[in-house]
């Protein structure tokens, strides 16, 4: 295609939008309205997968030590946890730090339990290579020597690993649905568009005009509403969520919580929105006006 032809068709495409001004603000609404949707729901799911994640990423498992294990003993021990399959990293805990986390938890008036009268007990803390290896880690900790107790959970880790991959199944699905949608609703009003221009079409083939002549300035036409009608949800989403980026920090300062940081999230968001906004655009004006020009 030539470059003059070209330009003539971008410039066909920005006379019809405004000699169908008000076809053209209902397309741009539908886009806008639509991919509004699809852009919360995707950000909302995928802020619930990184929670979930960092749910999964806090769950230890935790290895007491019994009162008659010296230093040496202690340190063959912590040998030992290290060797077990699927342990990323081990660290020590106190009895005291113990008792400062249940104080931390529960109160002061915990604190008649330090010093002497302390009945917990020291403790290793282990992290798993995967959140589904701690059953099987905190299995093999409990048949070694000198392991009092261990604890990770258990039948609830074990229900909060299901739930989350629940989760995160339903969020694929719903995002999916979602596209769908959209498809179907920007094409669908795209489709009533095209159908109150039908004289204009049929003209054009009457004078001679070839399809692919006729469907440029609808291509181009359909992707500027995409874009248009992508950039108003985007930029709604991108100060919302910076907003609520800011107000969720004070509430999750001090936990291994957080939500994903607006860069680089925000920009793939903005990149698949736009995308989706012009390529359905476009592509619903062709698909949609296919039927008028068949020969």
């Amino acid at each position: 295609m030539k470059f003059r032809t070209f330009m003539r068709h971008i410039r066909d495409a920005f006379k019809s939008l405004f000699r169908n001004g008000w076809m053209s603000i209902a397309s741009i609404s539908a886009v806008a309205l639509t991919l509004l949707l699809v852009g919360s729901f995707t950000g909302i799911l995928l802020n619930v997968n990184k929670l979930a994640s960092d749910v999964e990423n806090d769950v230890s498992v935790k290895v007491y030590i019994d009162l008659a294990a010296d230093p040496a003993a202690q340190e063959v021990l912590k040998t030992e946890l290290e060797n077990i399959a699927n342990v990323e990293s081990i660290s020590f805990s106190s009895k005291d730090e113990e008792l400062d986390k249940i104080i931390g938890s529960y109160g002061d008036e915990f604190d008649l339990f330090g010093g002497d009268a302390n009945p917990l007990y020291d403790a290793y803390v282990l992290n798993t290579t995967a959140p589904e290896q701690t059953k099987a880690v905190a299995e093999a900790a409990s048949a070694m020597q000198y392991v009092t107790q261990v604890e990770y959970g258990g039948a609830t880790a074990d229900k909060l690993f299901e739930t989350i991959a629940t989760v995160r199944t339903i969020g694929l699905v719903i995002i999916i649905g979602l596209l769908l949608v959209a498809v179907f609703l920007i094409s669908n009003t795209i489709r009533i568009t095209i159908f109150s221009r039908s004289t204009e079409i049929e003209i054009m083939r009457l004078v001679g005009a070839k399809n692919s002549f006729i469907r440029w300035p609808f291509l181009i036409e359909g992707a500027i509403i995409g874009l248009v009608g992508a950039m108003l949800p985007t930029t709604f989403l991108i100060f919302l969520y910076r907003f609520i980026f800011d107000v969720s920090g004070d509430y999750l300062a001090g936990t291994n919580f957080s939500l994903l940081t607006p860069n680089p999230f925000l920009l793939y968001i903005s990149l698949l929105m736009v995308g989706i906004g012009i390529i359905i655009g476009a592509f619903g004006s062709v698909f949609s006006m296919r039927r008028f020009l068949k020969v």
